[in-house]
């Protein structure tokens, strides 16, 4: 990774000139509300589209688009691209950056003016891609709430602060194992893909950003229990990570005693603490609630 933000050859991309110049156009600072900050260098998102495997075919959707660095790199390779974003002047000026920069494919791009939590349908053809440069204060909600509701969406390749990355791709065992790991495991094989500068950004954040390859299961986890008891479980052994799971679960299954018989059925020990199970384990819990 070049050390310094760059320029794009091509001309299509945005380099910190570009980015600035358009902020100031709209009027535009980047706010910690939002979590918002842009991607000033082109050869960054040329290699997030590049560690994303992003194919000629592939329908991406991209969270929190900004002004546009990534969505234009991403034109460049998939099929289509949908950006989602929540912020009124960004969405309104997006679809002009792409007319203006990359007008051949302009016809391949859509916008959904929305917060992505409530999104539940997109535009077009299935996704088959999710990738993004999260805004950092939701990326855990936002990438569970996608990875849900876009079953279609295969690879996923996400940048997020480096400590939620550490989190999303932690196994059974790790100081930082948890929900999100838990809940990222249920769909996907989780891993970290790589680290990014906070030179990159405009502005520098205060911290330094990991990218997350999630690759969805090719076969659902199979249980008879659904998601959402699975996910109770996962809260409720989290929720007092330091107490046994005798005790942490006392109030999903209602008792201790309760908790104790689930526990031995699913064949896992009520001494044992969430961080040492796996996604696995706690489907065999799900499934044995009294």
């Amino acid at each position: 990774m070049s050390s310094s933000p760059s320029t794009d050859e091509s001309g299509a991309l945005l380099g910190p000139a570009d980015i600035r110049e358009l902020a100031a156009a709209l009027g535009v600072r980047p706010t910690k509300q939002r979590g918002q900050n842009f991607v000033i260098d082109a050869n960054t998102v040329r290699r997030i589209v590049r560690t994303a495997e992003v194919r000629p075919d592939d329908v991406v959707v991209e969270i929190g688009p900004g002004l546009g660095s990534l969505t234009l790199a991403l034109l460049e390779v998939a099929d289509r691209v949908t950006a989602v974003e929540i912020d009124d002047v960004l969405a309104a000026a997006l679809p002009a950056t792409i007319a203006a920069r990359l007008p051949e494919r302009a016809d391949r791009f859509a916008l959904v003016h929305s917060d992505a939590m409530h999104v539940t349908e997109l535009p077009g053809p299935a996704p088959t891609a999710l990738v993004a440069n999260l805004p950092y204060n939701v990326a855990v909600p936002v990438l569970l709430h996608m990875l849900a509701e876009f079953p279609s969406i295969e690879r996923t390749l996400v940048m997020v602060q480096a400590e939620v990355a550490d989190r999303l791709a932690a196994a059974p065992g790790s100081k930082v194992y948890g929900v999100p790991s838990v809940k990222a495991a249920w769909y996907a094989e989780v891993k970290r893909a790589g680290s990014i500068g906070r030179n990159v950004f405009w502005p520098a954040p205060n911290v330094d950003s990991g990218l997350v390859s999630l690759v969805r299961r090719e076969k659902p986890i199979e249980t008879t229990a659904s998601r959402e008891e699975v996910f109770a479980v996962v809260d409720a052994a989290f929720a007092q990570r330091r107490k046994t799971l005798r005790a942490a679960l006392a109030g999903w299954a209602g008792s201790a005693a309760a908790a104790e018989s689930a526990l031995v059925a699913a064949g896992v020990s009520p001494q044992a603490r969430g961080e040492a199970l796996t996604v696995h384990e706690f489907v065999a819990i799900a499934e044995h609630k009294p």
